[in-house]
């Protein structure tokens, strides 16, 4: 029920926003020569059907990494997302900027799934270690810095980290965008459906097409697992950037992590630096304000000041970026 719930509640908000996607405005490239898409509504239309495809400026095999960039960035797509419809807006953004940047998808029988982001996050994480391993290997970096989305900010690449003999050497930085690290509610949903007795036999049943579904709900074994010890590990720097309006990750503070022995975290809420900024849990990865976090916690060295702007769920800026 806790998850069933979560999935339906995505796909209805998916639904919605192509209808508000008709007259959405194309935005504008923030540098260089590739379109940088900020709303979410837009992205996902584009991207969804063309699973495979890489977003624009991502997976560039030949691309070496700057005296300024030595990280390759990774993106790492959301639970029933994929590579393309997640993040035509970070993507270009982030090469437009001088970085190397890469994508892949995780969690589904075929690459050529429109919805990735089902499966174990296990097998998803080994997935994970794989393809950092062979964006070090084309690029010749020492490490890499991952930036994520939903599941894949936050307990998917955590497993990873913690799990994977090598992970933390090869990782610099982990940013999350409102990552379900410890869980959700879905709105007090989750109760209501252990209350009507209705929570064990739906997450039967989803454990056996969508465990990574089941894996994110407060509580799960695979939540009690990871967060054993402590959320970090040794020698990373973790981000997380959450938003008071997630709807999928409820309380939105379950995105925010606790920082153990050698490693820092810093958490922050957009609505902090911007209060007009609307944006929900789908919105995020597009949403300029969550975007210039990005960047600064990739380089914070040069911080780029955060432009406080509207912006509505599902369909970004209301003024368009220029």
């Amino acid at each position: 029920m806790r998850q069933s719930i979560f999935g339906a509640v995505a796909a209805s908000a998916l639904g919605i926003t192509g209808l508000l996607a008709l007259g959405a405005p194309d935005a504008s490239a923030a540098d260089g020569s590739r379109p940088v898409e900020y709303n979410f509504t837009s992205g996902f239309l584009q991207g969804f059907l063309q699973p495979g495809q890489a977003p624009g400026g991502a997976n560039d095999w030949a691309c070496r990494p700057s005296a300024a960039h030595p990280r390759p960035v990774v993106l790492i797509h959301g639970t029933l997302e994929n590579m393309n419809d997640n993040w035509r807006g970070a993507a270009p953004l982030l090469a437009n900027n001088g970085y190397c940047v890469f994508a892949f998808n995780y969690g589904a029988d075929s690459e050529s799934s429109p919805v990735q982001g089902t499966g174990p996050m296990k097998d998803s994480a080994a997935k994970l270690g794989t393809f950092v391993d062979r964006v070090r290997a084309a690029t010749g970096a020492a490490e890499v810095d991952l930036v994520g989305h939903s599941q894949g900010g936050g307990p998917m690449p955590r497993y990873y980290l913690k799990n994977d003999p090598g992970a933390a050497g090869k990782v610099g930085k982990l940013i999350g965008i409102t990552p379900s690290n410890h869980g959700t509610t879905l709105s007090g949903i989750t109760q209501l459906g252990s209350a009507l007795h209705l929570l064990e036999p739906a997450n039967d049943l989803l454990t056996k097409t969508s465990p990574a579904l089941v894996e994110q709900e407060i509580g799960s074994d695979f939540n009690k697992q990871l967060d054993a010890g402590g959320d970090t590990v040794p020698g990373v720097d973790y981000t997380v950037i959450a938003s008071k309006y997630d709807e999928v990750v409820t309380p939105y503070t379950n995105s925010y992590l606790t920082a153990g022995p050698g490693a820092t975290v810093r958490n922050i809420r957009v609505q902090d630096a911007c209060a007009l900024d609307l944006t929900d849990h789908l919105e995020a990865a597009y949403d300029p304000i969550s975007l210039t976090y990005v960047l600064n916690a990739l380089d914070p060295a040069h911080p780029r000041p955060v432009k406080c702007r509207a912006v509505l769920p599902l369909t970004g800026p209301v003024v368009p970026v220029g």
